[in-house]
């Protein structure tokens, strides 16, 4: 065993070439579990992604980071093994777990030698069925999340985005942070620990992406000896949820001698067929680094900023589209009206031929380098099934971009981006700002 801890740490990175022509094989389990799969047989070594829809939007209303804090214990002891039994037995296997939540998904990654595949896969299926949530680890890891809360309540940029999330879906579970507060995750018991995992962790909204060395033929019982005792349904899914927010501007005073901004209004759901067209135009204006538009006018020509972005954000039951940036006190205002300004004239006016092909360029020239070694592509392969694309989509989507059109973008802009609903979350004591909202 010890020969391939080494060769493990160096085979995490690597994998498949890095390019977007992947084998992808639908795998289904003799007990109907689905899985994509990416055959790689060239080391010893395989990549797991689950993929729980649902995430910390499942929290009940009165017991807000429950889900957080259950995924943050899921190896902190499972079955007959408590937090350092679980923690050496996976370091015994040279294997890695990771469990993550969000607001729509947990997240289990998994990465394992094919000479320990058996054991760290049981190790694994204890973790997700029979986790422990022992009062010694339930207490030291509220404690850590409790400090991540107390960090949040004096960041400006955590403010401004839960202030913003607030203001555009008060009740519903996105408007809420998906740590919970100070009192409500204090208040948080083991049952209320356990409910929160039969409520996520089941195989109604389970996703499954592989890549490495396995074959189809062995991942099939593999999936169902894992995943098989897993609950067949979780909680139901909350409801969509339409964005709240009028255009305007939020102060939240803050001392600080920089301001930071977080603005966005409605946005547009994934699987729109403009969702391409979106994709470039957000480039064009601020999702391209150094050569979009925000960072032009703000950054290069008028030095407001160290930098500036703007971003689409589907999520399961909304969508946004989104921006943040951060100016001295005494800037601020002028950075907030030349977003403005920048949002009002590409919706009027589209972008230019040359910045459409620098676009198309760079999304299309960037694709292959995501797929970069096996965990990477088994976070990509579940990702897809979780937003519902086809197993093609690597195939296809940088044709699609490429087909995406001036005209296009000029009417995705147009029916996308609204100035007048755009909303400025804006944290510190800004200069010439003031609250109209």
């Amino acid at each position: 065993m010890m020969r391939w801890i080494a060769a493990f740490v160096l085979v995490v990175g690597a994998s498949l070439p890095a390019r977007a022509a992947v084998d992808i094989q639908e795998v289904t389990s003799p007990g109907g579990i689905t899985a994509w799969l990416v055959e790689d047989h060239s080391i010893p070594f395989t990549a797991l992604e689950l993929r729980f829809k649902g995430g910390t939007s499942l929290d009940a209303p009165d017991r807000r980071g429950a889900v957080n804090l259950m995924t943050a214990l899921l190896e902190e002891g499972a079955g007959d093994l408590d937090a350092q039994g679980f923690l050496k037995a996976r370091q015994d296997l040279a294997a890695r777990f990771s469990f993550n939540s969000g607001m729509d998904s947990v997240s289990v990654s998994a990465r394992f030698l094919t000479e320990s595949r058996e054991q760290s896969l049981e190790l694994l299926r204890k973790a997700l069925v029979a986790p422990r949530f022992d009062p010694q680890a339930l207490e030291r890891v509220r404690g850590q999340v409790l400090s991540t809360i107390a960090s949040d309540e004096k960041d400006p940029r955590a403010i401004a985005n839960r202030t913003f999330d607030r203001l555009a879906f008060g009740d519903h579970p996105y408007g809420h942070a998906p740590d919970g507060t100070r009192e409500s995750v204090t208040a948080l018991t083991r049952d209320d620990i356990l409910a929160a995992h039969a409520a996520t962790i089941a195989r109604d909204r389970l996703y499954v992406g592989v890549v490495g060395d396995i074959t189809a033929e062995a991942l099939g019982p593999l999936l169902d000896r894992l995943l098989g005792d897993l609950p067949a349904e979780g909680a139901p899914m909350p409801d969509d949820v339409a964005v709240q927010l009028a255009g305007g501007t939020t102060v939240v005073p803050f001392e600080t001698p920089q301001s930071v901004a977080v603005f966005g209004h409605a946005g547009m759901d994934e699987t729109d067929p403009d969702f391409f067209a979106a994709h470039i135009m957000n480039q064009i204006l601020g999702g391209g680094g150094f050569q979009s538009r925000l960072m032009t006018e703000l950054r290069e020509k008028r030095g407001l900023t160290y930098g500036v972005y703007s971003f689409l954000a589907p999520m399961e039951h909304a969508a946004l589209v989104m921006g943040q940036v951060a100016s001295a006190n005494e800037s601020i205002a002028e950075a907030v009206q030349l977003v403005r300004e920048q949002w009002a004239d590409v919706a009027e006016n589209g972008v230019s031929a040359d910045e459409l092909e620098a676009a198309k360029k760079y999304i299309t020239g960037a694709y292959p380098l995501r797929f970069d070694g096996n965990g990477a592509i088994a976070r990509i392969l579940a990702g897809m099934q979780f937003a519902g694309r086809p197993i093609t989509y690597i195939e296809t989507r940088n044709d699609r971009m490429n087909a995406v059109t001036l005209d296009d973008v000029k009417r995705v802009a147009a029916r996308l981006l609204q100035p007048d609903e755009l909303h400025f979350v804006v944290v510190g004591q800004p200069e010439g700002l003031s609250a109209t909202q």
